[in-house]
């Protein structure tokens, strides 16, 4: 039994033994044949992991405004690292001191100690990679960096890593940021940057990267694939009228407490936009570029009283017969039009159609629009495809809004669709699409693509040029646009934008406030715009202001988008040459047969004198470089004396007479430091002339004005503020006339403001008296507030009884004294 249960145990431990030997001996058999046999698999495996090809992006193109300055921009940046394997251990212990206090006073975010405890920790672990610092440094920094201890350690023994970033920078700042736009990491975004991101990111490049303890380190084998930069993208931008525009939006929108607001400008023959701006109310209550309301969809809107510019052009097209001089019976400011109740906010009688465009009467445009297209209404939509209203501009910037023109046979159309159209309603229009209509007014019916990209080029070389498309030749016939012209300057003569009108050029437009419709009706929110163009008689520039929402009391587009218009029109023409020229023909010249000269160069002064035909000895002698005029009365009977004015090394020179420039010139040349008071040229010098110069010493010289000031030119007279009010129906036509005038048209008179009209059609120059402005520039801003406007009468809904309707007893018109 006991020999049985021995005999059982050890044959147990002879078959555990034999298993575990059987196992062993396959575990070095495997171990033999991935060692030896597949030994080369595994390590090309290994090295394919460890080292790969990954992309390298490439340096993003340059977007410049139209006399190419930078918009934006890549700048190299750099992330430090350091690969402590390669670098020797002499230089290492002997420099690891220096090298973490010159990190830590670098960067600042660690002590001494610590650096040096990371950096030994790294070299310790055998690390081949670390990230010094997250922090990005700029090429300058990079540059001093390279020169620390350890660093510099030649044939890259060093191990510093500096890796490229490439980040996007704006010299401008916020100027015109939405239309630079942006493209974040899952390449979506905005604006240009967005439009042309195939153009501007260049192709991507390829390089061997090794994964390391620590991170991936780049090997540089030669093998590496440049990235090729991106192109250039020039715009058609003014940084100086971009400038204008944003500023003159701002204000107005602090002002008015609005919501959000954008100016377009644009040139009337080519089409390129020379600004346009959108800035909108952040929930800090500070205005940002946050959105591209210009062209997106945000900013489509119904356009309002801006519209009716449409239907009087359609009306003419389709009744030639329509004079200017046509009347309208307005009522006394409600009536029952096209199966809907219209409202001005006063009743004008009747007037003619210049004056229903001028005073922007609903019922006027309403009346006219129903007589003539209410049997055929497909007549008056057909005219608004014609124009192009219906269709997109194919704008270059990705995002613009689809423009919608209500036509007859949607299901949507109503009895009242047709008058309700026509003062801008029941249709949605951007504001760079009104503006491209207006603007093809001004260029003669010409409808050109507006364009904001005008080149795309590597360095020097243009890749592409866009050149002005049009769209279509001839929107309407030349007699049409004469009158729909002389309507336009009207309302900036007389009518509801006239507190506008400059003293020294002419603007054409039309301004419009439409109620807003929210959560299935309009409320009393309004959309405040004005469209134009300047100068009416030779257009050059066509703009349009859109402010929305204003909370501040002022709630028409006159006052709250016209004085925005107003500003940027002065901006531009104060930057035109040609505009100048009558201006400057006006101006007081000075008569001074012989400018006032009294020192400096003998060169410089001689070609004055040569150039001004100055006789007389304009040569000092000696070959001396400097000169003075011998005496102040040497420019009598048109001749000027030079002599010398001797300038010895080592001693005070005499400087009096000199211009600054000059003067600092040779001071400082000489070792002495300057200090100046006043302007002009230098009057006294406080050093004596002759006297030694001691290097370092400082000189006071006083300056005072050498000859007469020129007198400043005029400013430009504020606007004006009209007495004028705005009508409503679902939103207020723009102003109404004072009681002398409607007591005027009442009796059949011509106001003088159709003269005006006439007078310009012909050619003739407006008489100044007749069109007295109703206040000063110079009264008091407590003066210039705008009279006390009358409750609205709200629309009732299609198909509603307009007895029913209940009109709010108007306010008194408050006039100014």
């Amino acid at each position: 039994m006991k020999g049985s249960v021995k005999k059982s145990i050890v044959t147990r431990v002879r078959l555990a033994f034999l298993g575990v030997a059987v196992f062993s001996s396959a575990i070095f058999w495997k171990a033999t044949k991935i060692q030896f046999q597949e030994g080369a698999k595994w390590r090309a495996l290994e090295q394919e992991r460890r080292i790969s090809y990954q992309s390298v992006p490439a340096t993003r193109g340059n977007i410049y405004s139209d006399n190419e300055s930078i918009m934006a921009t890549s700048l190299p940046f750099y992330r430090v690292a350091w690969d402590p394997g390669v670098v020797d251990d002499e230089v290492f212990k002997a420099n690891v001191d220096s090298l973490a206090y010159r990190l830590s006073h670098f960067f600042g975010d660690r002590s001494v100690q610590e650096y040096k405890r990371r950096l030994i920790n790294a070299r310790t672990a055998k690390m081949r990679y670390i990230r010094l610092n997250s922090r990005q440094i700029n090429f300058q920094e990079k540059k001093q960096l390279a020169n620390w201890p350890i660093f510099r350690a030649k044939r890259n023994r060093g191990g510093a890593i500096f890796e490229k970033v490439d980040k996007r920078f704006r010299p401008f700042g916020g100027l015109a940021q939405r239309t630079i736009g942006f493209v974040n990491e899952d390449k979506h975004g905005a604006g240009l940057e967005y439009t042309f991101e195939q153009s501007l990111a260049g192709k991507p490049g390829e390089a061997l990267f090794e994964r390391v303890p620590g991170g991936v380190k780049p090997v540089f084998d030669g093998t590496e694939i440049k990235p090729l930069p991106g192109y250039d993208v020039k715009t058609t931008l003014d940084i100086n009228l971009q400038d204008v525009a944003e500023n003159a939006l701002y204000k107005s929108l602090v002002d008015n407490n609005a919501q959000y607001g954008c100016v377009i400008l644009m040139e009337v023959a080519t089409g390129e936009i020379k600004a346009v701006a959108n800035l909108g109310k952040a929930s800090d209550d500070t205005y940002k570029e946050d959105y591209n309301y210009a062209f997106a969809d945000q900013g489509r809107t119904e356009p309002g009283s801006t519209f009716k510019l449409a239907s009087m052009m359609a009306l003419f097209e389709a009744r030639p017969e329509v004079t200017l001089d046509d009347v309208v019976d307005t009522g006394n400011g409600r009536m029952y039009v096209g199966g809907a109740v219209k409202s001005d906010s006063h009743g004008y009688g009747r007037i003619t159609v210049q004056q229903v465009f001028e005073k922007s009467s609903n019922i006027g445009v309403a009346k006219l629009v129903d007589k003539y297209f209410s049997g055929n209404p497909n007549e008056y939509t057909d005219y608004l495809k014609k124009f192009g209203l219906d269709k997109p501009l194919g704008f270059q910037m990705a995002g613009e809004a689809l423009p919608y023109v209500k036509d007859p046979k949607d299901r949507s159309w109503s009895r009242t669709s047709l008058t309700t159209m026509s003062i801008g309603y029941e249709l949605k229009l951007a504001p760079l699409q009104t503006l491209a209509f207006y603007n093809a007014v001004a260029n003669g019916g010409v409808k050109v693509q507006p364009m904001i990209v005008r080149e795309i080029k590597q360095a020097d070389q243009v890749l592409q040029r866009n050149e002005p498309k049009v769209l279509n030749q001839k929107i309407c016939s030349d007699a049409t646009l004469a009158k729909v012209k002389a309507m336009m300057e009207g309302v900036v003569l007389a009518g509801t934008a006239r507190s506008i009108r400059p003293k020294d050029y002419s603007i054409a437009g039309k301004t419009g406030t439409a109620w807003k419709f929210k959560n299935g009706q309009y409320t009393k929110t309004y959309s405040t715009s004005f469209c134009g163009y300047f100068p009416a008689d030779k257009p050059k520039y066509s703009c349009i202001v859109v402010v929305d929402s204003p909370r501040n009391g002022r709630i028409y587009g006159a006052d709250v988008a016209a004085p925005v218009f107003r500003e940027v029109a002065d901006k531009c023409m104060a930057r035109d040459l040609l505009s100048q020229r009558p201006l400057l023909a006006k101006a007081r010249l000075n008569k001074s047969h012989v400018p006032l000269v009294r020192a400096g160069m003998q060169d410089e002064l001689a070609l004055v004198c040569q150039k001004l035909g100055l006789a007389g000895n304009t040569q000092a002698t000696g070959g001396e470089e400097w000169v003075r005029a011998a005496s102040d009365t040497a420019f009598h009977a048109r001749t000027v004396a030079l002599v010398v004015n001797p300038v010895r090394a080592g001693r005070v020179p005499q400087v009096r007479g000199l211009s600054l420039r000059d003067a600092l010139f040779l001071l400082e040349n000489r070792g002495l430091h300057v200090r100046a008071v006043g302007t002009g040229r230098v009057r006294e010098q406080s050093l004596q002339v002759g006297a030694p110069i001691k290097r370092g010493d400082i000189i006071t010289l006083n300056l005072a004005e050498s000859g007469p000031r020129l007198a400043a030119p005029q400013a430009l007279p504020e606007p004006e503020h009209t007495d004028l009010e705005e009508n409503k129906m679902l939103v207020p036509v723009e102003m109404e006339t004072t009681a002398k005038e409607r007591k005027s048209f009442a009796n059949g008179e011509k106001a003088h403001v159709q003269a005006a009209v006439a007078e310009r059609s012909a050619g003739v120059k407006p008489n100044a008296k007749a069109r007295k402005p109703a206040a000063s520039a110079s009264k008091p801003a407590s003066a210039a507030k705008a009279p006390a406007k009358p409750k609205e009468t709200r629309q009732p809904a299609a198909g509603q009884n307009p007895k029913k309707a209940k009109p709010a007893k108007p306010a008194p018109v408050v006039r100014r004294a």
